[in-house]
Formats: structure tokens, sequence, C-alpha cells
């Protein structure tokens, strides 16, 4: 056999190769387990007995990928109080190109800092409105390339577990979206929506920076008279890397108009997420912010501190509302694949952090002082 013959054979087994692996079905599957430490200054029972310490979630991600087409699926189960089982995302995709992709199914609302606008373990005030990390039922096409991104969306519902003619939305759900009161009232959910996103990525000899929009719009379906509203939302927003600090910026205007029922008030809507609802104003401004900065350590497992302070104001649209406010002020520290969030979290008329669930986000309390909740997040993930 000649040396020519030989170097044919050889490149023909290596495509051949090749193109069995390209072709070779891939399943990945991890997920996480998370523990949590929490101590509120409006709980005196907490604070008597120095807080508590319980479980957070077990969660398992699965992806998978066959000839261009893939599967990004993550359910979490959280205690009953915080709504049991639930799927955070859940899609079928195809990879176009490297730079372009089509996902369908449970995915996240391409809207603003993705994937989040914040670093700490709570998020930013946006999440608790349903316009940070929002995952609905649809549609997303994704194009990823050196200079711009962008997105479009339809998506038809938010997660439907209810099939009936007009059931109220589930509250076992990972982001918060428009639903029932917990007196039944203001039953509303989300319909076809429309969503896009632009983003201009600027590269600086040590720094990234990206800047863009993002803007939605929908029906917003009324379970009792049966009749449709519509909403919508605009963002402008910035993200600037240089080394290890990290900034992002975002100013969000959104408005709901409901076709409630004579009686109630279109000047807010219920929301829902972890198993139990509360009333949000249906239209507000907010101004996010959140410096973070990261510093490698090596002491023993632990390889990074991650420092950060994330701000957010809530500005309503009604002059007889409270604005709400909250800060997050901590650090993330990586120990293999132990992940821990250090947070103290502080509020003003917001539901996670004080001691008014239903209307903090809405009506608000006059007069209301800061609360504070002391947090650490244990997680392994794997």
């Amino acid at each position: 056999m000649t040396l020519k013959l030989r170097l044919v054979i050889i490149v023909l087994m290596a495509q051949i190769t090749l193109s069995y692996a390209q072709h070779k079905p891939e399943i990945h599957v991890g997920g996480a387990l998370r523990f949590n430490y929490n101590l509120s200054s409006w709980k005196d029972g907490q604070k008597t007995r120095g807080g508590d310490f319980g479980y957070d979630v077990f969660r398992v991600n699965a992806k998978a990928a066959y000839k261009g087409v893939k599967l990004n699926a993550e359910y979490r189960l959280y205690s009953t109080g915080f709504g049991g089982g639930m799927l955070k995302q859940g899609w079928v995709g195809y990879d176009f190109s490297p730079e372009n992709n089509l996902q369908i199914g449970l995915t996240q609302v391409p809207f603003g800092i993705t994937q989040y606008n914040s670093h700490n373990w709570f998020f930013g005030i946006n999440y608790y409105v349903g316009l940070e990390d929002d995952h609905d039922m649809g549609v997303k096409y994704t194009h990823n390339g050196d200079e711009w991104f962008y997105a479009l969306a339809f998506f038809k519902n938010a997660e439907e577990l209810n099939f009936g003619s007009n059931s109220d939305v589930s509250d076992s759900r990972y982001s918060y979206d428009v639903s029932s009161s917990v007196d039944g009232l203001y039953r509303n959910k989300e319909v076809n929506t429309f969503n896009g996103k632009l983003a201009r990525k600027f590269t600086g000899s040590n720094s990234n920076h990206m800047l863009g929009v993002s803007a939605q719009y929908g029906g917003i379906y009324n379970l009792d008279t049966e009749e449709t509203g519509d909403h919508y939302a605009l963002a402008v927003h910035y993200e600037l890397t240089a080394g290890n600090f990290n900034l992002k910026v975002q100013a969000t205007k959104y408005d709901y108009n409901t076709k409630n029922p004579e009686g109630q008030s279109n000047d807010m809507i219920a929301m829902t997420a972890y198993g139990y609802p509360y009333m949000v104003a249906a239209e507000a401004t907010t101004y996010t912010v959140g410096p973070a900065y990261s510093v490698p350590v090596e002491w023993g497992p632990i390889s990074n501190l991650q420092f950060y302070n994330d701000f957010g104001f809530m500005d309503k649209a009604n002059d007889d509302f409270e604005d709400s406010f909250m800060n997050v002020t901590g650090v993330l520290v990586t120990a293999g694949q132990v992940y821990t969030y250090v947070d103290l979290a502080q509020g003003k008329d917001h539901p996670w952090v004080g001691p008014v669930w239903t209307d903090a986000l809405s009506s608000g309390t006059p007069d209301a002082e800061w609360e504070t909740r002391f947090n650490i997040n244990i997680g392994y993930y794997f």
C-alpha cells in the first residue's frame, strides 16, 4: 500500500469518525441541592430563636442534543409552602448556526438584561413584577453575533397548568405572572404577547459593553368579563464587563390595561409565583443598578468572592400608591461546586422584605419603614 493511499484512507476514516460524533446523541443531567438561612427584622419569633435554617430547593437539569435539535429542561422541587414542584423552563430548540437559534416551549422571555438583571440570590425588583428571568410558553428566535444581539418571540400565554374554559392561573410557578388574587378577584391572565430585544456589543481593549432596548406587547384576558385588555413594557439597558468588574443598569416602563368587572380597580393587578399571589401596581417605572466585583482567592476550596450591591426603585404611576424600594448588598462565595450567597436585603413596601405581603407592591403602606432580611443560601451544583 502506497503512502498516498494510506493518507487517503486515514483522511476518510477521520471524516467518518467526525461525522459519527456530530450525529451521536448527547445527554447531560445535572442539578442542585440548596439550603437557606434567614433572619428577618419584622419577625419577632424568628429574632428570638436566632433565625431559621432549612430546605430551599432540589432541582434537576436535563440537556440533550441530536443533529442540531436540542432539549433544555429544569424541574424544581420546593417545599409545599413555596409552591412544591414546578417546571422553571423546558424547551425544544434548533441551532441553524452557532449564532442563530430557535426555541419552542417554556423559554425565557427576551426582555431586559438576561439571563439575570442582578447578582444576588433575591434577584432585583423587576423579578417581582414579572420582568426579570420570566419564562412563558411560546416560540423564540435568537441571533447572538459578535456585534449584535437580537431576539424575536411570541408567547401564547404563561405556564398553563389548568386547561378549563376560564381556569385561574396556577400559583405553582417559578417566575411571576398575571393571575387571580387570593380572594378570587382580579382574575386575569396573559395572552398573545410579542417580544423584541435588540442590543449592540462594543469591545474595548479591556472591557465589553452591551447597550440595548427591549419591548413587549400583548393581551390581558379577564376570566369574569371575558374581555381582553392589553399590556406593554419598554426598557433600555446597559451592561459593562471590565476585568473583574461588572455593572448592570436598566430603566423599565410597564402598563397593564385590564377589563375587570365593575367594582374592581384597574389600578392594580394580581401576580403569583411560589404558591401564593399578591397585588401589583398596574402601571409603574422601575430603575435598577447593580455593580459587582470579583476577587480571586486561594482559601482552601474557596476560589472566588464576588461582592455586589443591587438597588431597585419602583415609581408607581398612581400618586396615591406608596413607591417600593429594594437593595441587596452581599457576596457570592465560590468553593468548588458549592456556591454560597451571603445577602443583606433591605426593602420598603416589598412583599419579600417586609411585614406586608398582599399590598406592598400595589398601594403600599403610608410611612412604611425600611426592613432587613439577612440571608445565606448554600447550594451544591452538579
